[in-house]
């Protein structure tokens, strides 16, 4: 049996959408509420089911953030941010200003924090993921690295290289303090007990 592998060709001729567009697939069924996919630079990327541990952390920093955030900010949980006209992912937390999340009109355009839980995902959150958060200017962007239990931290990010000019790893036994959002601290290691 021959079997057709993708070349170079194919990814060079790949039609890119827009958020527009992927706003009226929803809306025109095509694309259900429940289906496991996020734009990202244009891109419908299908994303995998999460484990107990990943739901685990999610729930642990989403109560630590709401605790201290105050009322000028929001987090949200696994909800989407529309950045720039080709993505918007749904990263498993974001902090918000709460003028932004209240919007009736639009899925908040920016955020002052990102973090994605990565088992799994780990390639996809340090590569692409990462290239669209420095791009569309997100100050600061975590991975809760799983495998290692870790956390990666990004800032400085430089949109003209899609990429974040600083990046340290914070371990088990390090503290997480957000520059865009001073009041929080977290110990790594209470997100892993």
């Amino acid at each position: 049996m021959n079997v057709a592998t993708p070349s170079s060709d194919v990814s060079e001729r790949q039609r890119r959408i827009t958020v527009s567009e992927y706003h009226r697939m929803i809306e025109a069924g095509i694309l259900g509420e429940d289906e496991h996919v996020q734009l990202i630079t244009g891109t419908m990327v299908a994303m995998t089911p999460q484990g107990r541990p990943h739901a685990r952390i999610i729930q642990r920093l989403n109560r630590l953030l709401v605790r201290v955030v105050g009322d000028d900010l929001e987090v949200l949980t696994q909800l989407p941010l529309t950045l720039l006209d080709d993505s918007e992912p749904e990263p498993d937390l974001a902090v918000v200003r709460a003028e932004e999340a209240q919007s009736r009109e639009h899925h908040p355009r920016t955020a002052l924090l990102v973090i994605e839980v990565a088992g799994e995902s780990l390639r996809l959150d340090r590569k692409s993921k990462a290239a669209l958060y420095a791009r569309a200017g997100i100050p600061e962007y975590w991975i809760v690295n799983l495998a290692e239990s870790t956390v990666e931290v990004h800032r400085e990010p430089d949109p003209t290289t899609d990429s974040y000019r600083a990046r340290t790893v914070v371990p088990s036994g390090g503290t997480l303090t957000p520059t865009t959002v001073p009041a929080v601290r977290i110990d790594v290691a209470d997100l892993f007990r």
